[in-house]
């Protein structure tokens, strides 16, 4: 798949997916939600104060009757029964409402629940950015703040996994530095070699590893040209792993403010996919985070 048109198209063919909510009396939560129940794609299950919800949904002209709504003021209790209605499968995917992350991710990692995979989670970012033939994945913007090898590793396998729900069967991971030669005072060009040597070694699969990479030659091939990169992966990179969550936050935001993308982003790593924007996040990429989740949920 190269943009969210085919996204939807796929999504609306695979049918519609039930979203739990936690904490749910969000008005841009409720409205891409209602934008994605519009669409096809998705029905929904809020979780949250019910006399909030239903205010805020007349309020929008959304139609609060169409959704099961579940009363449960209490935060923490709210986020735990949304999680709790994916894990017993009566939801195919989780939301964050009005709640802090670390409050849902809590409730995730319930143990009585069956959400917890063992792997670490992470967040992926997938864009639409005019005059690229391919959508773009940025990963980890969002959860992992300083990952060391074996968790970029784990980052890699997760945002792999995301890619091949898009049928991109073996996506170009670009290793993503400051510079694109390996240098002892520079850690992550050093778990870039590494990264490689696993991907060569069959310890990362189902994708190629190119790096050392800075950000110009992993996405162009003319930059990589000039610089004289032999990778065959140079510029044409579908992944980009940044090495740490500031690097990778600051792309995410640069090309959320600085170009008229579509974007969409979702976390990985539970059994199951966990929507999660920000609320700067416009409801076209809420809802696009929607259908991304839908369509990996699909899949796996």
């Amino acid at each position: 798949m190269k943009n969210f048109s085919e996204i939807m198209e796929k999504v609306k063919i695979s049918g519609p997916k039930r979203i739990a909510v936690a904490c749910a009396q969000d008005e841009d939560v409720l409205k891409s939600v209602d934008m994605a129940n519009v669409a096809g794609i998705a029905d929904a299950t809020l979780v949250g104060d019910k006399n909030l919800i239903i205010d805020i949904c007349k309020n929008l002209n959304i139609d609060y009757n169409k959704y099961d709504i579940i009363d449960e003021p209490d935060n923490k209790n709210a986020a735990a029964i949304a999680a709790k209605l994916v894990s017993d499968k009566k939801a195919d995917i989780l939301m964050k409402g009005l709640v802090d992350t670390s409050v849902v991710l809590k409730a995730v990692l319930n143990k009585e629940l069956t959400l917890r995979t063992g792997n670490p989670i992470s967040h992926a970012a997938v864009f639409e950015i005019p005059g690229y033939d391919r959508l773009i994945f940025v990963t980890d913007a969002a959860m992992n703040i300083s990952p060391d090898l074996n968790s970029k590793a784990a980052i890699i396998r997760n945002t792999v996994k995301l890619a091949n729900a898009l049928y991109i069967d073996e996506p170009k991971v670009g290793v993503i530095c400051a510079k694109e030669k390996v240098d002892e005072k520079m850690p992550a060009t050093l778990d870039a070699q590494s990264l490689v040597e696993m991907n060569r070694s069959g310890e990362i699969e189902g994708c190629i590893v190119g790096g050392p990479f800075a950000l110009d030659n992993a996405v162009s091939e003319e930059a990589a040209h000039h610089k004289g990169i032999s990778d065959p992966i140079a510029g044409k990179c579908d992944i980009l792993l940044m090495p740490d969550i500031e690097a990778g936050n600051v792309l995410y935001k640069a090309i959320s403010y600085f170009s008229k993308s579509k974007i969409a982003g979702i976390i990985l790593g539970a059994s199951k996919p966990i929507v999660l924007t920000s609320r700067a996040d416009s409801e076209e990429t809420k809802m696009y985070s929607i259908a991304l989740a839908v369509l990996y949920s699909s899949k796996f």
